[in-house]
């Protein structure tokens, strides 16, 4: 429900209470993982994923082991557990980013999951030289109180949005200086998706699937999109493609307008 300022409240209660399909959507991936083999293969460039709040590496490592069978260098943050702070971490993971741009002499893709989205646009402001394109999974870059963890959140970081700097605000919530792609669920029971709408541009874009928030990381239609991103040579993206068996994958996306 939107507030007076134009502002979504957390996701209904059915959606929240029904988180637990996420281990539904793991075994889901289990079970097509020979089709999810028939991805689009990689060329080979790093790939840096951020896990969501409360989370740590370890809970990105079903998509980093599938971004790795594609031909992907896809590393983990090495930062421990998420417990927040956004506009405070960027400067180690920016030190992060630019260790993985030397090794790799290549521009690093970032995929952030819900909290980590937010880090992965700020990292593209600054490095923008350093970043190939950011993917978010089910992350509240827009409206940023619109979640069911808001609370949780800042008794855990310390941190409200009335004490956040404004202009970093504002920054999350516009497209970011490389293409963006976010990944979004209507029936997120964590995320409100209205948040997760990125703002259309020639690089941005908007892919809906079915599924939970939890369950993002490894949801196979999420994990699919992915690789299509991944896959697009360097400097010509174009926008996802709903054609064929994927019209019928992939739901009719929402604009962010």
């Amino acid at each position: 429900m939107a507030g007076a300022e134009g502002q979504f409240g957390p996701p209904p209660l059915l959606w929240q209470m029904l988180e637990g399909r996420a281990v539904f959507e793991l075994g889901a991936m289990a079970w097509l993982y020979p089709l999810l083999r028939q991805a689009p293969l990689g060329d080979g460039h790093p790939v840096l994923v951020l896990p969501g709040f409360l989370a740590a590496g370890n809970s990105t490592f079903p998509l980093r082991q599938f971004l790795k069978s594609l031909g992907y260098a896809a590393h983990r943050w090495k930062l421990g557990r998420n417990l927040g702070g956004v506009g405070e971490k960027e400067e180690r993971l920016r030190g992060r980013l630019s260790e993985l741009r030397r090794r790799y002499g290549r521009k690093v893709s970032v995929i952030g999951w819900s909290l980590g989205g937010l880090y992965a646009r700020e990292l593209a402001w600054m490095s923008p030289g350093d970043v190939r394109m950011v993917i978010t999974l089910g992350s509240p870059f827009r409206h940023h109180t619109g979640t069911a963890v808001t609370l949780l959140y800042e008794d855990v970081s310390g941190q409200r949005e009335a004490q956040m700097d404004p202009a970093l605000l504002a920054r999350l919530s516009q497209p970011p200086p490389v293409p963006a792609t976010s990944i979004y669920t209507r029936t997120d029971g964590v995320v409100h998706w209205r948040c997760s709408l990125e703002h259309p541009s020639e690089r941005t874009e908007n892919i809906r699937v079915h599924g939970s928030h939890c369950g993002l990381g490894h949801n196979p239609l999420a994990l699919w999109a992915i690789a299509d991103r991944l896959a697009q040579t360097e400097d010509d993206w174009r926008p996802f493609e709903r054609h064929a068996f994927r019209r019928l994958a992939y739901p009719q996306p929402d604009r962010g307008d």
